[in-house]
């Protein structure tokens, strides 16, 4: 116990136009007036630019130095936006189309490879941070047929855990060469939404 950190709080939810909502130094500050030590920060460019991240050492090293300067630190970034994107069954693209960019809208493979370059420079900018872990949502490819009515034909299930794997693997190994963990929240809508589902990805991904 004497190890535990914290508490911590997840930003996204507060995220809004006013104050103390409006900017991540804000969010910050308010976090740490509340007693919080840690802020997981999602990855909306209103509060960290990814694009600049994960190519800029030193705009994360601005970052963490203004976050500190709260009496605060960033515990993770979070891509759970960009995770959903990377897997989207078809079922679902006028609805998630809200979470890409205006441009990507209607094309579902420029919004996929959008967003496996966001994961990519998430793993680079949480090096950068020095952070060592990340949190993020899988996508759902599967998730259509939960319920088993109509019933579902043989090898269906098991094919969209090989696709989910195989748009994933490249992300993991980008994770892996940055020396971060990459971490799903297991979550209703996600193809990972329990144990069973995220031992079966595992083991779709040779236990990465």
């Amino acid at each position: 116990m004497k190890t535990i950190k914290g508490p911590a709080i997840f930003l996204a939810q507060f995220l809004g136009e006013n104050p103390p909502f409006d900017t991540l130094d804000n969010l910050a500050a308010w976090a740490a007036s509340l007693g919080y030590k840690g802020i997981q920060v999602p990855t909306d460019p209103r509060l960290f630019d990814l694009d600049i991240a994960g190519r800029s050492k030193a705009y994360c090293d601005d970052v963490r130095g203004r976050i500190a300067e709260h009496g605060i630190e960033i515990t993770e970034l979070s891509t759970h936006i960009q995770g959903q994107l990377v897997a989207v069954h078809p079922a679902y693209d006028t609805l998630f189309d809200g979470f890409a960019p205006a441009h990507l809208r209607g094309n579902p493979a420029e919004r996929q490879q959008w967003a496996i370059g966001q994961l990519k420079s998430a793993a680079k900018a949480s090096e950068y941070l020095g952070l060592n872990t990340h949190a993020t949502f899988s996508g759902a490819l599967a998730w259509p047929y939960a319920y088993p009515w109509p019933q579902r034909p043989a090898g269906l299930v098991e094919e969209a855990f090989a696709e989910l794997a195989g748009r994933w693997t490249p992300i993991l190994n980008a994770f892996a060469a940055s020396g971060v963990n990459l971490c799903y929240e297991l979550h209703p809508g996600e193809d990972l939404h329990d144990g069973a589902t995220f031992e079966r990805f595992l083991e779709a991904t040779g236990s990465h």
